[in-house]
């Protein structure tokens, strides 16, 4: 059993690999669910991860119909996580119809070889989950990160479960949002996957004393200054409860 933990900054990768994650998907801008990393950051991380590094390839918050200059950039921090010695990429792209844009997919995935490629939470948003999973074989993923079109994954057995038998070892269907020590193992054995992706994250406070008072630049942290990390007992209680599945 495979655990990926999703990853915002560099402590959070490091505290992942020091947890016991199998791979990390690292991003940026957690409240926009997560776009591009800085190239910077993906540097350094790759630098001092051992385990499997994916990097999110998303250009904007918001939804997962692009225009060309944003596939473009695409295509751009695609071959920058790959020059950088990325394992994998995760990306998705939708039709204005609700479908998997197989071509463009088809087309990134290409230049994504020989990395691993992930299609992310765009599949959730997809016009018919089954239709959506044929196509995510046809453009060539290698797996789905999937919520069952559900707020959580636990939520979302049932589809994930179906999705698990239709992909029929074809590509692999990874269930994502709300995993934790309590519902991971029942999701586990309801489904049948093999990975498992969460965040496990917690509120790290800074040691950055604040002095001005009448701007707050930090209004989407519970503090005033501070930042969301990887919390290790949490992937640890999730990888004692799955060790022998």
């Amino acid at each position: 059993m495979k655990i990926e933990n999703a990853v915002f900054n560099i402590e959070s990768a490091l505290l992942a690999q020091s947890a016991g994650a199998d791979r990390i998907e690292l991003c940026d801008n957690p409240a926009e669910g997560g776009t591009t990393p800085g190239i910077g950051v993906v540097e350094i991380v790759r630098r001092n991860l051992n385990i499997d590094m994916y990097v999110m390839i998303r250009p904007r918050g918001g939804d997962f119909h692009y225009s060309k200059f944003e596939f473009e950039a695409m295509k751009i921090d695609l071959m920058n996580a790959k020059r950088l010695g990325a394992d994998g990429v995760v990306f998705g792209i939708l039709q204005d119809d609700g479908r998997i844009d197989i071509d463009r997919c088809r087309e990134l995935i290409l230049l994504a070889r020989p990395m691993g490629v992930t299609c992310h939470r765009a599949f959730d948003l997809t016009r018919d989950p089954m239709e959506a999973l044929e196509d995510c074989v046809t453009a060539g993923f290698d797996r789905i990160l999937t919520s069952g079109r559900e707020p959580s994954a636990v939520e979302g057995t049932s589809l994930i479960s179906d999705l698990q038998q239709a992909a029929a070892g074809r590509i692999l269907i990874m269930p994502g949002v709300g995993i934790n020590a309590e519902n991971v193992r029942t999701i586990v054995e309801n489904t049948g996957v093999k990975e498992v992706h969460f965040s496990a994250r917690t509120f790290k406070e800074s040691a950055f004393q604040r002095h001005n008072n009448k701007i707050n630049l930090l209004d989407n942290l519970p503090s005033d200054s501070g930042q969301f990390v990887v919390d290790p007992e949490k992937i640890k209680a999730v990888r004692q409860q799955i060790s022998d599945c």
